[in-house]
């Protein structure tokens, strides 16, 4: 697959719109607790900034239930870019309406302006062809740079892309490095090649399991998605969480991954508690022995030690989802232990999924990665095979 990158179409001087994915996490004051998502933006709006040209950002932020909801503003956002990029940045009052078009095209080389909130207008989400359109005739060029969302069929992703030819739309370098990484590890690893998958539910992992078997030397499963694995083997797992319409799907996964001589890991031990509380009472118990009542939260020391031996091998890991209720310090030390065995290996190692990303932050283990994907959905269609819908429209023909 061949994409249409920024670096080869004619930019200089003109007007540029950037899809960018800007929904960072914010504490309740709206500070910016990790800005990963904006610094990896500016790259390419810093060449667009040499290349003399005017530069209209868009971004979504969290799901807003009604127009204007204050706390999703992207005036935080506005000020931390002013901070980076020591500039100033013009903060429209809204998405499309006619001040907001008026200034963008008013803006001269090197002016930046910022529109608010995509999803305070419900066209973003219905792919809209009106908004779609609006959101073109602001710009000569359009580019996207934004890997989280590009999975999504939306106004500002997929729709505005009908509105350019091919050498006026492009990858930004984030999205471009995005889909080179995915397509490499999953195509071209260097074996052995082992993948973790946690997280909640089977569910939303399900493709992504099937396409990751043959291709995989040895998979990792951790997090509320393994109690579905170890009851297809037929273990009590108490209230811990289960999808049974899932149990044939997940007996399956593991007779193909036996087929194929790929090695399935799940645990051996849990930190099993009463109740899904940080402050409930809490136990170390084997996998056979989890009582009635109670439900796992996360793995347990002999599983992160197992896993650790399973990496110890590995020439590529790719990682999405953790082994526990991390956000809860009772129940974050097996996806630590996990972090710490995946930073120090000496593999190439591929951080999947906002959850997956956020977490290896909170143990200290971000700097030690090869490389942190922006997006979690976007990152699992990939893995799946799907051509993503931001994607397809700046793919090259052969």
């Amino acid at each position: 697959m061949k994409l249409q990158e920024i670096k080869n179409i004619d930019i200089a001087g003109k007007k540029v719109f950037i899809r960018c994915d800007f929904n960072v996490p914010m504490d309740e004051y709206s500070n910016i607790t990790d800005d990963r998502r904006i610094r990896s933006a500016l790259n390419t709006i810093r060449y667009c900034i040499d290349n003399d040209c005017s530069i209209i950002l868009a971004s979504h932020f969290g799901r807003p239930k009604e127009p204007f909801e204050e706390k999703y503003s992207l005036k935080p956002i506005a000020k931390r870019l002013h901070t980076l990029l020591k500039q100033e940045i013009k903060m429209a009052k809204n998405v499309v309406q006619d001040d907001t078009l008026a200034t963008a095209s008013e803006l001269q080389a090197g002016e930046i302006l910022l529109l608010e909130n995509l999803r305070y207008n419900p066209g973003e989400t219905k792919n809209d062809e009106e908004l779609a359109s609006k959101l073109a005739s602001m710009a000569d060029v359009y580019i996207n740079d934004a890997f989280g969302v590009s999975h999504r069929a939306h106004a500002s992703v997929e729709g505005i892309t009908k509105h350019f030819d091919i050498n006026s739309k492009a990858a930004g370098f984030l999205l471009a490095k995005e889909i080179k990484f995915f397509h490499r590890i999953v195509h071209e690893p260097k074996r052995p090649f082992v993948s973790i998958v946690g997280g909640s539910k089977v569910s939303g992992k399900l493709e992504a399991l099937y396409n990751l078997v043959p291709k995989v030397d040895k998979i990792l499963i951790g997090g509320g998605m393994a109690f579905t694995f170890l009851k297809a083997l037929g273990y009590e797992v108490g209230n811990s969480l289960v999808e049974e319409d899932l149990i044939p799907e997940a007996v399956k996964i593991m007779e193909e991954a036996k087929t194929l001589g790929v090695k399935f890991y799940l645990p051996v031990d849990v930190v099993a508690a009463e109740a899904f509380d940080a402050e409930a009472i809490a136990k170390l118990v084997t996998v056979q022995e989890i009582p009635k009542n109670w439900m796992g939260l996360d793995i347990g020391p002999a599983t992160a030690q197992l896993f650790k031996l399973a990496l110890n091998d590995a020439n590529t890991i790719l990682w999405n989802g953790p082994m526990g209720v991390y956000e809860m310090d009772k129940f974050l030390k097996g996806s630590t232990k996990v972090s710490h065995a995946v930073a120090s290996s000496f593999a190439t190692t591929v951080v999947g999924g906002g959850d997956t990303a956020d977490l290896v932050r909170v143990t200290g283990d971000e700097d030690e990665m090869t490389f942190i994907s922006t997006g979690g959905g976007a990152s699992l269609e990939l893995i799946e095979g799907k051509v993503l819908p931001g994607v397809k429209a700046l793919v090259l023909e052969d």
